[in-house]
């Protein structure tokens, strides 16, 4: 999730405001909401989508050193590489959306600790969901 302290010359705090940046943003959050509330659908179909998912996306964060795809669209389509080197916000949307938030800066690895401890609780919580949704 966060891999990118702020201390590396990110200055500017929150989301792009241009048209590119604002529109991934913003998909980046419906994202994050359906990762938040998934585990509450009541349709078992997308319950085993939901419980597939949320392993994957920890996964590629593990393989992508802490980066969401998003971020890596959005340098590809800004620079034309998938990681790019020069882009302070690359793996940093947790952090951007803390300290612009809360004003908070927190450790990056305890930010990274908390996101899979959350993906797997939701993941939990969604297993338990569709347990309790099979035996009625």
């Amino acid at each position: 999730m966060a891999s990118i302290g702020f201390e590396d010359g990110f200055v500017r705090v929150g989301p792009r405001l241009d048209a590119l940046g604002f529109s991934l943003f913003v998909f980046h959050i419906f994202v994050a909401f359906y990762v938040l509330l998934g585990w509450f659908v009541s349709s078992s179909p997308a319950l085993v989508f939901y419980l597939l998912l949320l392993p994957l996306i920890a996964t590629q964060w593990w393989l992508n050193r802490g980066c969401c795809m998003i971020n890596n669209f959005e340098s590809w389509l800004r620079s034309g590489c998938w990681r790019d080197p020069n882009n302070k916000e690359e793996g940093a949307f947790l952090l951007m959306l803390s300290e612009w938030l809360f004003r908070v800066r927190p450790n990056p690895q305890d930010l990274d600790r908390l996101s899979y401890v959350t993906v797997l609780l939701l993941w939990l919580l969604a297993l338990s969901h569709f347990s309790w949704l099979s035996m009625a």
